[in-house]
């Protein structure tokens, strides 16, 4: 199972597509690895390099209809490749959240209240996350506070993480 813990990366916007996740360009990489380098390229937010800003982060907390566009799994592929196995967000388009968990990655949806409380509260901050996906807590650190988010996942879409992905939950069922 995949340690879900680590540094957060704000993507203060809704609707970020799978084009600014991974831009169609490299669609004809034959390499889950060929596609690292430019994940979040043509992705344009006030300040954001994603040269610079994807450093050390491994979580995404951004707002709704996350993964919205085309339904291929290159986005979760870019974002696993560069070390992000978890995205936060108030919803995500149906195709890219089945293809987080398809890829035994987590797409943890809250409510807008508290994605809003997590930017207004934590954007400017060092966070640091833990996920306990069996008591379906999320974790914040940071400095000396502490704080704990409880969420919701299908028990498909939880037995697809603890799996590994679709892949590896088939080969232990068939």
């Amino acid at each position: 199972m995949r340690n879900f813990e680590g540094k957060v990366l704000f993507l203060d916007r809704s609707d970020i597509n799978t084009d600014e996740i991974i831009p169609a360009k490299y669609l004809t990489e034959i390499t889950k690895e060929a596609l690292k380098p430019n994940l979040f390229e043509d992705l344009v937010l006030d300040a954001f390099d994603s040269k610079t800003d994807l450093v050390g982060k491994n979580i995404v907390i951004s707002r709704e209809n996350f993964g919205c566009g085309s339904s291929r799994e290159h986005a979760p592929w870019a974002l696993e490749q560069n070390g992000f196995n978890v995205v936060i967000a108030e919803n995500f388009a149906r195709i890219f959240r089945q293809n987080m968990f398809n890829c035994g990655m987590l797409a943890i949806e809250l409510p807008k209240q508290t994605i809003d409380r997590l930017f207004s509260g934590y954007i400017d901050s060092d966070i640091n996350l833990s996920i306990n996906l069996s008591k379906k807590t999320i974790t914040i650190h940071s400095g000396n506070q502490t704080e704990e988010i409880k969420f919701s996942l299908a028990s498909f879409d939880e037995a697809l993480v603890n799996s590994g992905g679709w892949v590896d939950y088939v080969d232990t069922k068939y």
